[in-house]
């Protein structure tokens, strides 16, 4: 299994999946420029730890081992100093990578550390910007950056990413061309689910691979990137950006569909078959409940569903 993203959302899919396969690995977004991960960036030129750290975090494992390490590794300083902010896992990443020099190695070395369930490869070996084309009141503009692609007022139209053909990470092209299902979502559409799909060697990968493709749709609007987007309007966005990408299957949360037949349509326009389901958490937040979602996916790989 690859799963495909970055931030929160990789994490509520990486949480899932190691609970239906020992055979996991994450290929994960390197576009972060805020918080740790972007001074970290700015100032010794290294690629954003963070995506990276909560991918590892979610693979650790559920014994005192993992759970211990999963919660230094998340921890962040809190000061009136320059430690303020930053997350321990970002600086044990980084300093593997100074002492490695390879940010593969080091992110392995990490994830042995931390007992992980899977590996963790960066979807390219150098910092990306993101650029989102964004409409406010019929106006058209640009924005760079990934938090100011999050924060920006207006609908984001389409995204492009600077460099634009970027190097992919040999490791994570193997990983797509050797997978059995390659997974999308769920995560921030702009800024972690489709990036992907703008690193042109990884683009080609994820479209020549045997592997089936799933995509698994949010359960809320992302403030700022998708106000008021429908799922349809997810499908319809991935579509835009990648019009050649055929998807076996899309899942979505039956709570959060109000026009089944649209999404079907939607669905259907990429070559997929829908499947709902009860996935989201117990307590009405918008969180993918990790059992929840591992039983469906578990249901959908061995094509009970």
């Amino acid at each position: 299994m690859v799963a495909l993203g970055g931030g929160h959302g990789l994490f509520a899919s990486l949480s899932a999946l190691r609970m239906v396969t020992d055979r996991l690995t994450a290929v994960v977004t390197v576009a972060d420029d805020g918080g740790s991960s972007g001074r970290l960036r700015r100032e010794l030129g290294v690629l954003p730890p963070g995506d990276l750290r909560m991918a590892l975090a979610a693979l650790c494992g559920d014994d005192e081992w993992g759970s211990t390490w999963s919660e230094v590794v998340q921890h962040r300083f809190r000061s009136e100093g320059e430690l303020h902010g930053h997350a321990v896992g970002n600086l044990l990443i980084v300093a593997l990578w100074e002492l490695l020099g390879d940010p593969v190695a080091g992110l392995d070395w990490v994830g042995r550390l931390l007992g992980a369930h899977g590996r963790v490869l960066p979807m390219a070996s150098v910092p990306l910007d993101i650029v989102a084309e964004v409409e406010l009141d019929g106006v058209r503009s640009t924005v760079r950056g990934q938090v100011a692609c999050a924060l920006t007022p207006g609908r984001v139209q389409a995204i492009s990413l600077v460099p634009e053909d970027p190097p992919a990470r040999p490791e994570a092209i193997a990983a797509v061309l050797e997978g059995d299902w390659v997974v999308f979502g769920p995560g921030s559409w702009f800024t972690s689910v489709l990036p992907h799909l703008k690193v042109p060697e990884l683009a080609r990968a994820l479209h020549k691979t045997r592997a089936k493709r799933l995509v698994t749709l949010n359960l809320a609007p992302q403030p700022g990137e998708t106000d008021d987007f429908s799922p349809q309007q997810h499908l319809e966005v991935l579509r835009q950006h990648a019009p050649d990408l055929a998807i076996d299957v899309v899942l979505a949360d039956t709570g959060v569909v109000d026009d089944h037949d649209a999404l079907k349509k939607a669905a259907a326009a990429l070559g997929a078959r829908l499947v709902l389901s009860d996935v989201a958490a117990a307590d009405g937040s918008p969180r993918h409940d990790p059992r929840r979602l591992a039983s469906v996916l578990d249901e959908i790989f061995l094509q009970k569903r």
